[in-house]
């Protein structure tokens, strides 16, 4: 069963060379701005990576990496979920200073993932990553640096509006914080994901925090890997898509793990087995910086400073027939 909805009487209001055009003006304007909002330089990063390194992103625990056989090396390889622990490594391997960062464009397959107006099998962000002091280890530094991402989005979006006159999106600038106990307080009745989008009905953009430990509820709010942030001091960025009605979450990312939250966070999540990795060894050492860092959507972007009701419209990948009969009958391009 197909799970995307097409808006009644949707329309892209640019036309499919328009809207492969922008795309190109996106991913330059928004990284040039990316990297001036955040001090990044950008940075060669791995499609794939040794699993006995430790340095895939296990998400929220149950996806399965994408592996294979590399015979002429005699070893395995894994296709990387996200580059949270690669680009940490990377940063002290070429010596970055603290203040300073390093963005890559990561590609990835994500198998099972399920598909609708958000969702594909592959995915496309920038990783980012930035080396920081302890005394920066803060929720105010956290959200400091949220506002520089809003910013680098919001303008885009105005100089992107210069090329296309005919885009009618609007972004709302000013983000409100909330962590995920005080959403769960606020729409007790509701699930996670309603939650967020009767949120930002209310508030447009949100920055929800503390993503991963366990709420009141007994549940946490959504799933995040023990050993890449520290679950106090994370969140997600979400927009209200008013297309879709619902939440658009363009980023995941905080502030990484450090040698005492890692030591916890393994044993909450009963992955006390990572502690062997070279990653995880690394890092309960005092070995590697301490870092910030996040993934932001390329085609969830897009779709948002485009107006597009469907991922399919930004990206090529993969549907099933039901997808795309929807899709065509919706009036959406699939590329």
């Amino acid at each position: 069963m197909s799970n995307t909805v097409i808006p009644q009487g949707y329309r892209s209001c640019l036309t499919l060379y328009e809207t492969q055009r922008a795309i190109g003006l996106i991913k330059n304007l928004f990284l040039n701005r990316l990297s001036t909002a955040l001090h990044l330089k950008r940075v060669t990063a791995p499609l794939f990576v040794d699993p006995a390194s430790g340095l895939n992103d296990d998400l929220n625990g149950v996806e399965r990496p994408v592996s294979f056989d590399v015979p002429a090396s005699g070893s395995d390889a894994q296709v990387v979920h996200s580059l949270a622990k690669w680009k940490r490594f990377a940063l002290a391997q070429y010596d970055f200073h603290v203040g300073n960062g390093l963005v890559t464009d990561m590609n990835a397959i994500r198998r099972d993932e399920e598909l609708d107006n958000l969702h594909s099998i592959y995915v496309d962000q920038w990783d980012w990553e930035k080396v920081i002091t302890r005394e920066q280890r803060t929720i105010p530094y956290l959200e400091q640096t949220v506002n520089g991402i809003v910013g680098a989005i919001c303008g885009t979006l105005y100089d992107l509006k210069d090329y296309f006159p005919a885009l009618d999106v609007e972004l709302c600038r000013e983000v409100t914080f909330l962590t995920s106990q005080q959403l769960e307080d606020r729409y007790p009745g509701l699930t996670p994901k309603q939650r967020e989008d009767a949120v930002v009905r209310e508030y447009h953009t949100v920055f929800l925090e503390q993503i991963g430990g366990r709420l009141r509820s007994g549940s946490p709010h959504d799933g995040r890997a023990p050993d890449y942030d520290d679950w106090d001091l994370n969140g997600d960025l979400l927009f209200y898509d008013p297309l879709l009605d619902r939440a658009l979450e363009i980023s995941s990312m905080g502030i990484r793990v450090d040698a005492e939250s890692l030591d916890r966070q393994l044993t909450l999540a009963g992955c006390d087995g990572r502690r062997a990795l070279p990653f995880h060894k690394a890092l309960l050492a005092d070995e590697l910086p301490l870092t910030i860092g996040g993934g932001i959507g390329q085609s969830r972007l897009c779709m948002l400073l485009l107006g597009k009701a469907h991922i399919g419209e930004v990206q090529v990948s993969l549907w099933d027939e039901e997808t795309i009969t929807a899709c065509r009958e919706g009036g959406v391009q699939l590329l």
